[in-house]
């Protein structure tokens, strides 16, 4: 899973390695200057799921191969693994900030810049309007009941946002999830969206 599956939405990530097995993400996005930014894409896999994935990647399935292929992965202690996919550069050249439902990146005066992820293709693509028959339902439930995606957004300060804003004020963050998402009862703004002060 790579941040350019970032650049169409941040929940895409569902759709590929989640569905594979029950995936926590982290989706951080830290303005570094007026036109630069770190995105940090982490994803943890739990143990007995990972468990399978290996051994599909072990055998040559292909499903084996849609965890952490671009990333950096780490076994952790207790069977579980953890992806951390890191980009860092202009905004122009961040491939999460292009194509349909990307992250927007737009001056906001002196210093500061605008971030916003639109909401309208994460509901799409994460199949919130998609009809499951009961055996369906159930077998999603069971993957990622407990499981979310939490989207946060950082930088100096955060002057201005529709997320929870940090006690530090140098983040705001938003928890979604996957259950709420895919059963389209997440109650989601058209856009979340953070103004922050660059360093």
């Amino acid at each position: 899973m790579s941040l350019k599956t970032l650049g169409t939405l941040a929940a895409t990530l569902v759709l590929g390695a989640a569905l594979t097995g029950c995936i926590d993400a982290d989706v951080t996005v830290e303005i570094t200057s007026a036109t630069t930014a770190k995105a940090t894409l982490t994803q943890i896999m739990s143990a007995d799921i990972y468990a399978m994935v290996a051994m599909s990647a072990d055998s040559g399935e292909e499903s084996g191969d849609s965890f952490c292929a671009e990333g950096e992965l780490t076994e952790n202690a207790d069977g579980s693994a953890t992806c951390v996919v890191t980009e860092e550069g202009t905004f122009a050249d961040l491939s999460m900030g292009k194509g349909e439902g990307a992250m927007v990146f737009t001056s906001a005066g002196p210093g500061l810049v605008r971030v916003a992820l639109p909401t309208a293709e994460m509901k799409a693509e994460i199949g919130a309007d998609d009809e499951m028959d009961e055996e369906t339902r159930q077998m999603v439930e069971a993957f990622f009941t407990g499981h979310s995606i939490t989207i946060r957004l950082s930088g100096a300060e955060v002057v201005d946002t529709n997320m929870t804003l940090a006690a530090d004020r140098r983040s705001a963050e938003t928890v979604l999830p996957f259950l709420d998402l895919i059963n389209g009862t997440a109650e989601l703004p058209e856009e979340l969206f953070a103004v922050v002060r660059a360093p």
